[in-house]
């Protein structure tokens, strides 16, 4: 066994007393133990007037670690920024049928600023009516389109019906589009009965002027001038008046 205490001062050295003392420092170095790992157990947040620590341990041959480490003073609270203003939308651009829309987006310190860029539809060949397809989401609304093609030329007006009203009614119209044909259905009143009296003095218009008189009866209509109009498909609301308003023409200068 290992004795500090050997050899004493100016005793006497022998073999056999060295030989025990280095047998002896061998035996504490083989006891010992070899470190084979290393493991952080734990690593701590303390205030920051604290001082840093690292607290070491050996547990068989693993050494251990736990460290304590002051977190950092609080900072001051910053400026508010400046507060969103608006949206503004600087352009909306048409772009070609086969172009795919884009949308660029800045931000300029207060206004957050779009250009959108939608591209045209194609244009579209004349054919039959197809399926109608589920109606699709709310789009941006785009620039106007271009003028399409002139529509096919208006056929013909039909006249549904005439109707006669009561003297106190308002003469009616109503006009209908079917896709190629103007449909027409008139309201007409018919004139109030005439007080009973006697026989009146013979007239001074003879029965010759009352037939000549007849007979010019439809020149009324001579100064409404004909409608050339080629309506869109479906018609608009001011193709539609237009009609109405030449009607309307045609029935005032019929009456007498």
């Amino acid at each position: 066994m290992f004795d500090p205490n050997i050899p004493a001062t100016n005793a006497e050295a022998t073999s056999a007393m060295f030989r025990g003392q280095f047998n002896g420092l061998k035996a504490l170095i083989d006891a010992i133990s070899t470190i084979t790992a290393a493991q952080v157990d734990a690593v701590n947040s303390v205030p920051p007037d604290s001082p840093a620590q690292v607290n070491l341990s050996v547990t068989g041959n693993t050494l251990h670690f736990s460290f304590d480490l002051p977190r950092g003073y609080d900072g001051n609270d910053g400026a508010q920024g400046p507060p969103f203003a608006q949206a503004v939308v600087d352009g909306v651009n048409t772009l070609e049928p086969w172009e795919s829309a884009t949308v660029d987006a800045s931000f300029d310190g207060s206004n957050v600023r779009f250009t959108f860029g939608i591209p045209r539809g194609n244009a579209g060949s004349n054919g039959s009516d197809g399926e109608q397809g589920p109606p699709g989401n709310d789009g941006i609304q785009g620039q106007p389109g271009n003028d399409g093609a002139q529509g096919p030329p208006f056929a013909q007006a039909v006249v549904d019906g005439v109707n006669t009203l009561d003297p106190w009614e308002s003469a009616a119209v109503d006009v209908s589009f079917d896709g190629s044909n103007v449909h027409f259905t008139f309201g007409i009143p018919r004139g109030s009965d005439g007080a009973n009296g006697s026989d009146g003095a013979p007239g001074e218009v003879s029965l010759q002027q009352l037939s000549d008189a007849i007979a010019t009866t439809s020149a009324n209509s001579n100064g409404v001038s004909t409608l050339d109009l080629f309506p869109s498909d479906p018609p608009t609301q001011a193709e539609m008046q237009d009609v109405v308003n030449k009607i309307n023409e045609l029935i005032v200068a019929l009456r007498r």
